[in-house]
């Protein structure tokens, strides 16, 4: 079971102030490459895994940002950690239809 829920919302500064959709697109198919269970919001992303794992894939998404162009990055990021194990639907489930 995963210890940590991780929500992400990466903010790429581009060179000549070009859409950053395909930036976004970019750090979300990181996300889908690395198997963990996530899920994408219209303001952020939602991870679900193992902290050090998914700390590591944040830091691949800001790393790709900068390949592609961007001169800097905000990442803005919410940790849930608990050792016992988390799962997305431990907070959502009443919420679903």
């Amino acid at each position: 079971m995963a210890n940590a829920l991780v929500s992400i919302q990466i903010i790429p500064k581009t060179k000549n102030g070009e859409n950053v959709i395909p930036y976004v697109d970019e750090a979300i198919s990181i996300i889908q490459q690395s198997g963990v269970i996530y899920e994408v919001h219209p303001l952020e992303t939602t991870m679900e895994g193992d902290l050090e794992h998914l700390l590591k894939i944040i830091a691949e998404m800001n790393s790709k940002m900068i390949e592609k162009g961007s001169t800097n990055v905000i990442s803005q990021v919410k940790i849930l950690y608990q050792p016992d194990g988390i799962e997305m639907s431990d907070l959502t489930e009443k919420y679903r239809p």
